[in-house]
């Protein structure tokens, strides 16, 4: 493990990529597909409480493909079909059917893992009634261990992190933190909260088996708008961290009420870079509230240019780093099959290794199709020198205080994958 140490020497310019790619152009480097479009479905929210992240992230589909189109190997132009699914599973039924019955093969979702598991069984039955148009879903954000375990398919590809994966990272990071005695673990009522509070448990347990849980509450998702009573709880219950996976309003109210209610303790988090949680914090919470994650401000190179050209266009941060991810791979998979096709694609995806724009060497591993991929644990501090950049314009940043390469980050998988023709 390398802790204390910018993550910029992964993180390549879109110039250098194109160096690189022409110096070992393989056969298919001419653009095999040029002028061919393949549109791609996102199913996640647009109105509600969760709205605000979901439009960030539809802006952000836009913006990526605006920069890898200029560039893909394989000559597609790829183009974003947004859906609102307001965070419903049943919503997100009824937008995957409207995109097939568009013909669009490429399905994207990621906010909530409740979502993930109706979209990961809905895909496995369509693709079985239907032979020859066969779709492939792509998951950018949600991190609920089984689906990629016990719930695992030839046809999902996981972007992010799942959530053991950030727990080994954070509680790694926590185990050395003297300071920390007691934990309060805090999360949506829904399976990924569930999962953050049942690895936190075991991983600290295993480390650090001095540490006292002197709370555990879940509550339910995208509901609650005051989050003071909870906070309230929090302090009378002496603990000196906390430990939450929650994201969108959820976090943001809930440092919001800990700002408010004087709440001193640390908040470790998977999602404090996302939409409205920089802003509720401002300029409290300096060295206290960490995040993990598989990318983040001030990574360097392409990924805070593009940090500073998305902002300038939409006053917003761009944090998703997996779009370009599932760009880069795709563009590859089809350029290599000489294929838009998801059946051939899927078989390309399956266990490719390529050097990331960012972040460096990563891989879909074949086992589960769960990538793999270095984390970061970041602090939120004030921004400044080579943690300049700064979030939803509060000045102040996440700066990396560890790097976690992927075989430190990795978790094992039980996946039993049933590949087509087997």
């Amino acid at each position: 493990m390398n802790t204390r140490q910018s993550p910029r020497r992964h993180v390549l310019t879109i110039g250098a990529a194109i160096v690189v790619a022409a110096v070992t152009a393989p056969a298919w480097a001419a653009k095999p597909l040029e002028g061919q479009t393949v549109k791609l479905a996102w199913i996640d929210p647009l109105s509600g409480l969760m709205g605000p992240v979901g439009n960030n992230q539809l802006n952000s589909w836009k913006f990526a493909i605006d920069k890898y189109n200029a560039i893909n190997p394989a000559g597609v132009k790829f183009e974003v079909v947004g859906f609102d699914n307001k965070l419903s599973p049943t919503e997100s039924l009824n937008a995957l059917k409207s995109a097939t019955d568009q013909g669009i093969r490429y399905i994207i979702q990621g906010n909530g893992s409740s979502v993930a598991l109706a979209l990961i069984d809905a895909v496995n039955k369509y693709n079985e009634r239907n032979p020859g148009k066969e779709v492939i879903y792509l998951n950018e954000a949600a991190v609920d261990p089984d689906l990629t375990n016990s719930k695992c398919s030839y046809w999902h590809f996981r972007y992010d992190a799942d959530t053991t994966m950030k727990m080994e990272a954070m509680t790694t990071f926590m185990k050395d933190q003297k300071d920390i005695h007691k934990v309060y673990l805090f999360n949506q009522n829904y399976s990924h909260g569930q999962q953050v509070a049942k690895y936190a448990k075991e991983d600290l347990k295993r480390k650090r088996p001095d540490i006292e849980i002197v709370g555990e509450e879940l509550h339910p998702l995208a509901q609650v708008r005051d989050f003071a009573p909870y906070i309230a709880k929090i302090k009378a219950s002496g603990a000196d961290a906390v430990i939450t996976g929650n994201w969108g309003s959820d976090l943001a109210l809930l440092v919001k009420a800990a700002v408010e209610g004087g709440y001193n303790g640390k908040f470790f988090t998977y999602y404090t870079g996302v939409t409205g949680t920089p802003t509720a914090l401002g300029t409290n919470g300096a060295g206290k509230v960490y995040q993990v994650a598989y990318a983040a401000a001030n990574m360097g190179g392409t990924y805070d240019q593009w940090g500073l050209e998305f902002k300038k266009k939409y006053n917003d941060d761009f944090y998703t780093g997996a779009i370009y991810r599932m760009l880069e791979s795709l563009g590859q998979a089809m350029a290599q099959t000489k294929s838009t096709d998801p059946v051939k694609v899927a078989a390309a995806l399956d266990g490719l290794k390529w050097k990331s724009v960012f972040g460096g060497d990563v891989e879909m591993r074949k086992s589960d199709h769960q990538l793999q991929q270095p984390l970061y644990l970041t602090v939120w501090q004030k921004a400044g020198g080579k943690f300049s950049y700064d979030l939803e314009n509060t000045g102040m940043t996440l700066a990396e205080v560890a790097e976690y390469p992927n075989y430190v980050s990795s978790t094992p998988t039980s996946c039993q994958m049933k590949r087509p023709g087997a």
